[in-house]
């Protein structure tokens, strides 16, 4: 029986071939070389027990582009012996999804092994489309991975989603990235007798925002370029020349004097000399979402109670961030900056937790007073459990009851 597919690439393993992109040469191709996600496929975590077992089910893998979402699929193909099938949502023409879908189907039946679909950007799928899968996934004769960079729970249909199992991928930690171009650099050298310097992949990695994928395409082209020019070695030059801009040009301690004068700025109402040290470190190819890190701990620390609207702007901004990139989210950089340089100031917070931290190691694990203990079950009243405690609400004039044990009752942690 002749079947025809149309749109979908099948993937037919590990991928060598010069013309093949660099990320697609050293895609992982089993779960011992998947790099990252171990909150997924760590020993023991439910999806790699799913996919060791031979037993996963249709599933919406979600997260940032370059996290290994489509590695991760085809390493699971391979793992139950299944074809694999790969289709983008946004290039789908009309009624092709029908008609490979059904043809899947009936391959499927025939081999005895359902195929694996993996929809790319399955959210750019319409409410009907999506759940024209459904009659596909429920009866086992594909496995659909949908995967997308929305959150599934906005941009699925509730049907699909009620028959899927969810797995959040996250951005790809530095670390992860270099351990991903490492792998790289030793093919890259093979082939092309170009060398990377282990400082050139961290680079790499930080300006790559947890996206193995981009970094990876940095630096392919690096290599070409390398060997172009006929060098041994891609330097930090030729890295700027590539990147201009987006590499931070700081030493170690200038990056900690910069942000300290950027926090200190801010911390004290100085919107010029905030906004001023922001793009200083912007230009001098700062993560953004450092920046962003750091400005929720000020807005905690430095602002705090007296204006707890900060953390749900600094939160605000953040997903801005997230959503436009740069150079358009620097204006959320911006606006999360001079909100906070021109908010009032307090660090009653951080008094606070600091005086209740010095109390805790001074007078250690005090007991809970009786009054203040669950109460809730059978046979608490006799053991005094809640016994004398006063509910507050309902008292004109308020209540005064012992909250802290005995031996600290006259401390003083919270102050004005």
């Amino acid at each position: 029986m002749e079947l025809e597919f149309t749109g979908f690439e099948k993937f037919e393993g590990r991928k060598k071939d010069v013309f093949v992109l660099l990320s697609q040469k050293v895609a992982p191709g089993t779960l011992e070389e998947f790099v990252g996600q171990e909150h997924l496929v760590g020993k023991g975590r439910p999806l790699r027990v799913l996919i060791e077992r031979g037993q996963l089910r249709s599933s919406i893998f979600f997260g940032p582009p370059g996290t290994g979402k489509t590695a991760l699929a085809r390493i699971i193909a391979n793992k139950v012996n299944a074809d694999f099938y790969e289709l983008n949502a946004t290039r789908l023409e009309r009624g092709q999804l029908k008609e490979t879908v059904k043809n899947l189907g009936k391959l499927g039946k025939i081999k005895g092994i359902p195929p694996l679909l993996f929809m790319d950007e399955i959210h750019r799928l319409n409410k009907l489309q999506q759940e024209y899968l459904l009659s596909f996934t429920e009866n086992g004769s594909i496995i659909l991975i949908g995967s997308t960079t929305h959150n599934p729970f906005f941009a699925v249909s509730r049907a699909l989603l009620s028959r899927s199992l969810i797995f959040e991928f996250k951005p790809l930690s530095k670390e992860h990235i270099v351990e991903i171009l490492k792998r790289a650099r030793k093919l890259i050298k093979e082939e092309k007798g170009v060398d990377f310097p282990d400082k050139i992949l961290v680079k790499l990695a930080e300006v790559s925002e947890g996206d193995a994928r981009r970094a990876l395409n940095y630096m392919e082209v690096l290599s070409i370029i390398g060997f172009e020019r006929g060098v041994k070695q891609i330097t930090q030059e030729m890295l700027k020349e590539l990147l201009p801009g987006r590499i931070l040009s700081l030493t170690e301690d200038e990056h900690y004097d910069m942000i300290s004068a950027y926090i200190k700025s801010i911390r004290g109402s100085d919107p010029d000399a905030s906004v001023y040290w922001l793009v200083r470190l912007l230009d001098a190819g700062e993560d953004p979402l450092y920046i962003l890190r750091r400005l929720f701990v000020h807005a905690a620390e430095d602002v705090g109670l007296e204006n707890p609207d900060a953390v749900r702007v600094i939160a605000a901004c953040k997903e801005g961030f997230e959503m436009v990139g740069r150079p358009e989210g620097d204006l959320l950089l911006t606006l999360a900056t001079l909100y906070l340089a021109t908010s009032p100031k307090s660090n009653r917070v951080l008094r606070a937790l600091g005086r209740a931290r010095e109390v805790v190691a001074k007078t250690g694990n005090l007991e809970v007073p009786l009054h203040l203990r669950d109460s809730h079950y059978s046979g608490a009243k006799k053991l005094g459990r809640g016994r004398g405690y006063i509910y507050p609400y309902g008292k004109n004039k308020g209540v005064k009851q012992e909250y802290l044990p005995d031996e600290i009752k006259d401390e003083k942690i919270y102050g004005e």
